[in-house]
């Protein structure tokens, strides 16, 4: 049941601001058009964006970054990530799946030894969250 898809274009350059989550210090994701790859701290960030880009929510037809659904991601260690995100909804029946898929692909990148998820539901998603490829897709734009 997992969504994942093949590799998907490289990140856009930031054309928006991202609408931080409260109190978080990481690097933020959201809304997806906001993360600059010239700001990264390394490579392995880029990496990390890359891999999430191949998870695809099951009942959309979309990335989990494009939609929105990765708010923010914090090293906490040398070689340890947090990633907060959330769900459309948080009754979603592949909320397990997607925070695993979610874990591997993060650990997946070079220097990463180990991933945590955070699931959030503050802020809430919605699809002003989306990449601009994303609202295109669904007709927002």
């Amino acid at each position: 049941m997992s969504g994942t898809a093949p590799p998907s274009a490289t990140p856009q350059p930031a054309s928006e601001s991202a609408a931080p989550v409260a109190g978080w210090t990481g690097a933020k994701i959201g809304p997806p058009s906001a993360w600059d790859p010239a700001n990264a701290r390394s490579a392995s960030e880029q990496k990390i964006l890359t891999n999430l880009k191949k998870i695809y929510d099951p009942e959309i037809p979309m990335n989990i970054v494009d939609l929105g659904l990765i708010y923010a991601f914090k090293w906490t260690g040398e070689d340890t990530v947090t990633v907060t995100m959330t769900l459309t909804a948080p009754g979603c029946p592949v909320a397990g799946i997607l925070a695993d898929e979610v874990k591997a692909a993060v650990q997946a990148a070079e220097g990463i030894k180990e991933a945590v998820v955070d699931m959030v539901w503050e802020p809430p998603w919605t699809p002003e969250r989306m990449s601009d490829l994303a609202k295109r897709s669904f007709g927002y734009v």
